[in-house]
């Protein structure tokens, strides 16, 4: 009758050991979502912050571009005036 006492607690251990494991992988799995959920959430937030970013220099960029054909145009004129300053001289 031992025997089957010890077999039946065996049992029972083990049936207790497998369920509390299942529990507590499934609870890890949920912290383990979340936790990917909120990495992935920051690393959206702060790929929209270089997005946002890169545009604004490419603006600047265009900016810059604009003065510089401007100041060329400038440039091109004054060459101009002086080639027809020194031909006159």
């Amino acid at each position: 009758m031992t025997i089957e006492v010890m077999s039946v607690i065996t049992i029972i251990s083990v049936a207790c050991s497998i369920f509390f494991g299942v529990l507590a992988w499934r609870r890890n799995a949920k912290t383990d979502d979340k936790a990917d959920a909120t990495q992935m959430a920051t690393i959206i937030v702060k790929l929209d912050n270089i997005d946002a970013t890169v545009r604004d220099i490419k603006a600047d960029n265009r900016s810059i571009q604009s003065d510089v054909q401007d100041i060329w145009k400038r440039l091109v004129k004054v060459e101009e005036k002086v080639e027809a300053l020194e031909n006159q001289g």
